[in-house]
């Protein structure tokens, strides 16, 4: 599966690749660190699967899930958000999950790869 990390925090993207490269069937496709560069991302690497801070600079969340969901409405997306109160809105706004930057590392790759073996 090909991931997509959009963080504008470059410690957060290093530790999510360290994390998803571990898994042999994962592969991150690329970074972005704010809508922008993710929109350009999504065009030049075509990800099975996008991972998105859901405070991205120059937007908000929701925003960035419509734009993303009009181009590839087919695409996996996890919303991560250190505020477990932006649950509701991530998944109303469309998001497949959420994850809370303060949930275990374990419970990500739970995620992903169930999305890789076609769980969800």
């Amino acid at each position: 599966m090909r991931v997509l990390i959009a963080d504008e925090q470059q410690k957060i993207r290093f530790a999510l690749r360290l994390l998803l490269e571990r898994e042999p069937e994962l592969s991150v496709v690329g970074e972005a660190e704010d809508v922008e560069s993710l929109m350009a991302q999504i065009e030049i690497s075509h990800p099975d699967m996008v991972l998105i801070d859901w405070e991205l600079p120059n937007t908000n969340g929701e925003n960035a899930l419509h734009s993303m969901r009009e181009v590839y409405p087919n695409m996996a997306v996890i919303v991560l958000s250190g505020r477990p109160e932006a649950k509701k809105a991530a998944l109303a706004a469309g998001a497949n999950t959420f994850i809370s930057k303060g949930d275990p590392p374990e419970r990500l790759l739970v995620e992903v790869t169930n999305f890789n073996r076609g769980c969800r």
